[in-house]
Parts: C-alpha cells; structure tokens; sequence
C-alpha cells in the first residue's frame, strides 16, 4: 500500500505547491486538511477543490469554528492570556484545533505522517509537532519549507510549470495568519523595527485617529464566559464576532510588539485582535469584583505561565492541564455585566455589576453610613509592619557596631 501523508493545507500557494511537491519527494499520497478557524476569505468547498486540483487523493475539511471559539478562545479569555503582556496568543492556540483535526484524519485516512507548512525560523513549526507527537505519538512529521527546501521561488516555478489551479503573485510583502481571535502580520517592511506599520496592513481594524462616535456596550458574563452583549445572547463565537465588528470599527486591540520567540529569537509582529482585547479587559475587570484578592494575585502569576506554556506550544501538557483547573476554579463567581466604551482606539470600562460582586459599598464609602471600623486599623498597621520593624532595627544596631 502506498504511504499516505495528511498535510495542514490552507489553500495558499505554499501549501497547494506541497501537495505534489511532497508526492515528488517522497512517493506518496497526499491527503489535504483545511480546518475553519473563522478565518475568513474562501469557503471550504472551493479549498476542497483546489487541493484536489492541485493533486491530493484525498481533501477533508472541517469546520472547527465554534469548536475554536468554545475550547481555544474561552479558556484563554479566562486565563486573561496575553503572551508577555501584549499579545493574545492568536496563532498559539489555533494550532492545537488545527492538529487535532490532522491527527484525526491521519487516523481516517491511515496516514503515518504528519506535514505542516512551517519554516524552521517560526513557533509554528513546534507547536505542530510537540501536538503530534502528544495526540499520535506514531506518526511522523516532514515540513517541505524546512525539510524538503521548499522556498518561495520554487513554489512559485513549480505552480507555473505544473498548472496548477492558484494565484501565484511574486509580491506579497507580509506573511498573515489569521482566525476569529485575531490577525497576525510579519515580515517585510516591518522586519526593520525602526518602520512604523503602514495602513495597508490592517483588516480587522480601522484607522482609530478618525473614529466615529462613542460606542458603549454592555457584555453579560457567567462563570468567565460571554454570554449575551447588550442584552442578546450570544455564544461564545458570536459574541468574538460582534465585538471583532464594533471595536474594530473603533481601531481597537491594535498591537505592535517585539516578542521572544520559543527559538530564541526577537521578532516584531503586528496583531489584530479588536474581540479579543475587549473581551480580556472586560473579563480581567469583572474579575476585579469577584474574585478574591489572594486568589487573583496567584492567578496573575498562573495567567503568565499559561500563556507561555500555550505560546510554546504546550497545549496538551500535564502542567497546563493542572493550571487549566485552577484557572477554571478561578471562574465559580466571574458572572455580571461589564459596561465599556469602545472609541478611538481605546475599550475603556466605565461600569460593572454582578450578584456574586465583593465589592461592599457599605465598607468603601466615606460617607454616613459607612460600616467599615477604622479602629482597628491602627493595630493591624502594628502587626503587619512588625517584621519590617525588627529587621531594621536589627540593620540599626549592627551598622553601629
């Protein structure tokens, strides 16, 4: 039986060019995977027929949208997971939806390697296969970029000379990945860190320098989760979607950042993530009210370590799995509405409520009324600096030796 190779195929040049490229090099059959993120652009039928034209004997396709939304997107809202504070993991977590999907048609189609499109510079070829290797510790992995010296010049020659049914432009400056979470841009221009992103480069944004009027919303939550947005329920898709619409309209969740890449090296990138930065910033305040202070400053710390851990490519580790169950934990009481204003770049929260709030207004005025014992406030200052208090004069009395 001839051996058969499922390869992660988005429709682009690259991917369709390693279909026969692969077959080439290795003899054998190639099955094309095209998984739905909420990407956007081309329906999945169209891709279907493109790798088939391009050659694959098989082409599954799978519509993993509300899939993502529900089991990627969520628990990294309730992590407030942003990858050294600015960057919330767009591509990290749609490769662990994506490698499932491979892995399962590996199994389908009896498959015993794996091939993704990623170059041997990037996160993604890890995260690829640290992911095979967890869910089909069988199977081999190949990336015709970086294993089979597949460069974009060949891609191109090799489109040309075979006929194959793409669009193969020489001048596409930018390498983009995107989903419903957001939208990621490198290379190019902005490979000089010195260049500021010119407009061109964004889609899921407006220009926030000229935005139109104020756009207040109101976002219901229950146990971490967005649940309705100004009153109309939504799932968890539809409500990245919509705020995707209404604060990128306002140019908000645009970022510009050099990160540390798992490989060792800085490499600046520009997101898009207008849905998911007003969702963090209205679930970290709803946090603020309802959950305890020792416990949020813990999940601070755990929150950092989920999201390198996920950017690394350890979505299905022992550890994150642990962590995913404190987080979890963490979300009992994270239920109320969060009201912010979307406008000129900025989601700015401007009210919360929740039945499961700790915030006493009773203990926080300064007015009459007021139930909090000031008191006791001096003897817990006495006790609380004790420590401090017995170290230096501890420094005191040795300096004076």
């Amino acid at each position: 039986m001839t051996e058969r190779i499922v390869l992660a195929y988005s429709g682009g040049l690259d991917t369709s060019v390693a279909i026969g490229w692969i077959g080439e090099a290795t003899g054998a059959e190639v099955i094309a995977v095209a998984v739905d993120v909420g990407q956007g652009g081309e329906s999945l039928e169209t891709i279907r027929q493109r790798a088939l034209g391009c050659g694959a004997v098989e082409a599954y396709v799978a519509d993993a949208s509300d899939e993502f939304a529900d089991e990627y997107c969520m628990p990294t809202l309730k992590a407030n997971g942003l990858y050294q504070g600015h960057y919330p993991l767009v591509s990290a977590i749609s490769r662990p939806v994506i490698v499932k999907h491979l892995v399962k048609a590996a199994r389908e189609f009896g498959a015993t390697t794996v091939a993704h499109g990623c170059t041997g510079k990037g996160n993604d070829q890890v995260r690829f296969e640290v992911g095979i290797q967890t869910l089909g510790p069988d199977l081999k992995c190949i990336a015709p970029v970086r294993d089979l010296a597949l460069t974009r010049d060949k891609a191109i020659a090799f489109a040309e000379e075979k006929g194959l049914p793409i669009e193969t432009t020489k001048k596409n400056p930018y390498s983009i990945d995107q989903n419903v979470w957001g939208r990621a841009v490198e290379t190019g221009y902005l490979e000089d860190i010195w260049n500021a992103p010119t407009k061109d480069i964004y889609d899921y944004t407006a220009t926030p320098e000229f935005p139109p009027a104020p756009d207040e919303v109101t976002i219901s939550f229950e146990a971490g989760v967005p649940v309705a947005i100004d009153g109309v329920k939504v799932t968890p898709l539809q409500a990245i979607k919509e705020l995707n619409r209404r604060a990128g309209a306002q140019g908000v969740g645009r970022i510009d950042v050099v990160e540390d890449r798992l490989v060792g090296i800085k490499s600046r990138e520009i997101y898009e993530a207008p849905g998911a930065m007003a969702l963090i910033t209205a679930h970290k305040h709803l946090e603020d009210i309802t959950v305890e202070r020792e416990q949020a400053r813990f999940k601070a710390t755990v929150g950092q370590r989920w999201a390198e851990l996920v950017y690394d490519g350890q979505w299905f580790s022992p550890l994150k799995r642990s962590l995913d169950a404190f987080i979890e934990d963490t979300q009992k009481y994270v239920s109320g509405d969060i009201r912010m204003t979307l406008h000129g770049g900025q989601a700015i929260v401007n009210g919360r409520r929740s039945d499961t709030s700790l915030y006493d207004f009773s203990l926080a005025t300064y007015d009459t009324g007021d139930t909090f014992d000031q008191s006791q406030a001096k003897g817990f200052i006495e006790l609380w600096g004790m420590s401090a208090k017995v170290a230096s004069g501890r420094d005191i009395r040795v300096a004076g030796q």
